[in-house]
């Protein structure tokens, strides 16, 4: 990478005996097979993947050190086993913490950007969830407009709280000039949200997903994170007996439903970063939570290593289409051969993700509500 001198005064390296104490990694597991930052910084030009850690928490009002989140995760992931020949991963360690709050943020922000800039895809081992801002930010950075899903028990947008962690969506979303072509919130729980909130998200026409419609039927959650360039995943919306950590609320999803919604983010083309915040070591039971995180991290490499098979929408002969009339509208549906996975064409000519559901929806004359509302936007 041309410029990692310039990235590398940002970071702290791995301390790999302080994760992994006096153990020795196997061939074959994550460990073994990951460049680190140790003594030097790795080479990251054939890098596929890369990690980067950053424990800043004053945006949820908790002082001092930046917390050890990102250690506990490492020590859970790098005993895993590497499945997933081809894909090449660095982990260049943490965000060292600023004097203040926006400066670890710019220095996170800055450390983004110049990974997806070179083609990588960023994972960010949080941290509280305001540092969606500085991921957010790497784009801004360099005006580029994208789509966004977060995975939230709540909606950060109360601005009666004095911390970043409860409101940064606010800035995220409203902020001039903006950045964001659409957002999905996924696994809101109803009790947790007032109303207005999602009357907020509605008038803006973006879209939002209540925990239990998406436990009823996963894949339709899918192409909406297909779509996306930003992923970002609160620990809150995982139910309390899967990590322990969170202390929010019992309820959410289960272990196996997080790690598929982290496949879904791997898989998809256009998900160059991945953030997983909330994490408190202190609240944690049995480093639990950090063992579901790594396993989260496992079905990303999972997705990345599935998407490499995925064909370019150009690619005609990758394709099943099947022309179609809808109340009135005439529109092409695109079966990727390689996936199964499905596309469809607004009347611009843009291509949309979608589900076999929406499909079968138009065929039956019926307008998919998926189309309905990509349209209004």
């Amino acid at each position: 990478m041309s410029d990692h001198m310039s990235i590398e005064a940002f970071l702290s390296p791995v301390n790999l005996r302080e994760i992994a104490g006096d153990e020795s990694y196997k061939p074959n597991q994550i460990g073994s097979s990951i460049d680190l930052h140790e003594e030097f910084f790795p080479d990251l030009e054939l890098t596929d993947v890369v990690l980067v850690g950053c424990g800043e928490q004053r945006g949820n009002g908790i002082l001092g050190a930046p917390s050890t989140a990102p250690d506990s995760i490492r020590r859970h992931f790098y005993s895993l086993f590497f499945w997933h020949e081809g894909i090449r991963i660095a982990d260049i360690g943490d965000i060292r913490q600023g004097a203040s709050y926006t400066d670890t943020v710019a220095a996170l922000r800055t450390v983004t950007a110049a990974l997806i800039e070179e083609g990588k895809t960023v994972i960010i081992l949080g941290g509280s969830h305001d540092l969606t801002m500085a991921q957010y930010g790497a784009y801004a950075a360099q005006k580029t407009v994208i789509e966004a899903s977060i995975v939230d028990a709540v909606i950060d947008l109360d601005m009666e709280s004095p911390f970043a962690n409860d409101h940064f969506l606010m800035e995220m979303l409203t902020g001039e000039p903006n950045y964001i072509r659409h957002y999905n919130h996924i696994g809101f729980q109803s009790y947790l949200v007032h109303p207005g909130m999602l009357q907020t998200l509605d008038k803006l026409k973006f879209d939002f997903y209540r925990v239990g419609h998406v436990k009823e039927d996963m894949e339709q959650i899918e192409p909406a994170i297909r779509s996306s360039q930003l992923f970002s995943f609160d620990i809150n919306a995982i139910a309390h007996a899967y990590a322990p950590a969170n202390q929010l609320t019992p309820n959410g999803f289960n272990g196996e439903e997080a790690c598929i919604l982290m496949q879904y983010a791997g898989m998809s083309t256009a998900v160059n970063t991945i953030g997983i915040y909330g994490y408190d070591v202190k609240k944690d039971r049995d480093e639990l939570t950090a063992k579901q995180i790594g396993h989260m991290l496992w079905y990303a490499l999972d997705g990345i290593h599935r998407r490499k098979r995925e064909a370019a929408l150009t690619d005609k002969d990758s394709f099943n289409e099947y022309q179609m009339i809808f109340s009135e509208i005439t529109t092409t549906f695109y079966q990727s051969k390689k996936t199964g996975r499905w596309w469809m064409q607004l009347p611009g000519n843009e291509l949309v993700p979608c589900s076999y559901k929406d499909y079968l929806l138009a065929s039956q004359d019926e307008i998919p509500d998926r189309w309905f509302r990509a349209q209004q936007r």
